[in-house]
């Protein structure tokens, strides 16, 4: 693992990375140091869980093996940019500034620079996150089962090519919004039959996550689980039905190109 760990920017996501590198016992609170223009942030993080913090992001550059910048992609330049002439050969960069390609960070540093573009999501908040990470040729295969690790701290995790960070930012990065809407969907048809919202909530929730587990556990094909519970005749199958003639599978492909594409904007 990494000696010292810096993340630049502690938002939702850089929060969650604190938490879970923290938790995981994979690399000492000391030996992760944290940086963030609000002063007071980064003091409730040093409060709760004993990381260092930095005074600024150079100083942060300087003192970590590898840093992760967790800050949004309008300002991602200019930070790169401040921290460049303090930035070690040695050092892995890593980024998970949506639609940031490696390209973009290599010119903002240099083409030798160590870099690795990640797509994580918002259930790392909760330990269920899920990231793929796409490094450059010159990362040792090391540094990418460490960053693997990290990511692996508060969720899953999977090495990908470059090419494959716009469909994940569609589907996994996206995707949480996706799952949202349609637990909130499933209470109301719930609410609507006279069930408690608070009541239908739980039920929805739990019954998405308790699928997600069986597709994840089992192995086996989404459509072989979802046969499963369409009795002959029955009420699944029939829901089943009015689905498929409202387009919710053509509505959810849409919804993953969508984002794709806007990401490949960016």
């Amino acid at each position: 693992m990494f000696n010292t760990i810096g993340i630049c920017g502690i938002g939702n996501m850089g929060t969650a990375m604190a938490n879970g590198l923290a938790a995981s016992g994979l690399i000492t609170p000391d030996h992760i140091i944290v940086f963030d223009v609000n002063a007071d942030v980064m003091q409730a993080m040093h409060e709760k869980l004993g990381v260092q913090t930095a005074a600024s992001a150079q100083d942060l550059t300087a003192s970590v093996d590898a840093i992760i910048f967790a800050v949004k992609p309008n300002i991602i330049d200019g930070v790169l940019a401040a921290v460049k002439p303090h930035l070690a050969p040695s050092t892995v960069v890593i980024s998970i500034a949506a639609g940031v390609t490696i390209e973009r960070l290599q010119d903002a540093l240099s083409d030798s620079t160590k870099i690795i573009r990640v797509m994580p999501n918002t259930p790392a908040l909760v330990g269920e996150g899920m990231a793929a990470l796409a490094p450059t040729d010159n990362v040792t295969e090391q540094e990418q089962a460490d960053a693997l690790a990290i990511f692996t701290s508060f969720g899953r995790a999977q090495l990908v090519p470059e090419r494959l960070i716009d469909p994940v930012c569609g589907l996994s990065g996206s995707g949480p919004a996706y799952v949202f809407m349609f637990i909130e969907a499933l209470a109301d048809g719930a609410v609507l039959e006279g069930m408690p919202r608070d009541m239908a909530y739980q039920f929805a929730a739990q019954t998405v996550l308790g699928s997600a587990k069986m597709v994840l556990e089992t192995g086996l094909h989404p459509g072989v689980l979802k046969d499963n519970v369409c009795s002959p005749g029955g009420t699944t199958i029939e829901a089943v039905r009015v689905l498929e003639d409202s387009g919710f599978r053509a509505a959810t492909i849409e919804a993953v190109i969508a984002a794709t594409e806007k990401n490949k904007a960016m």
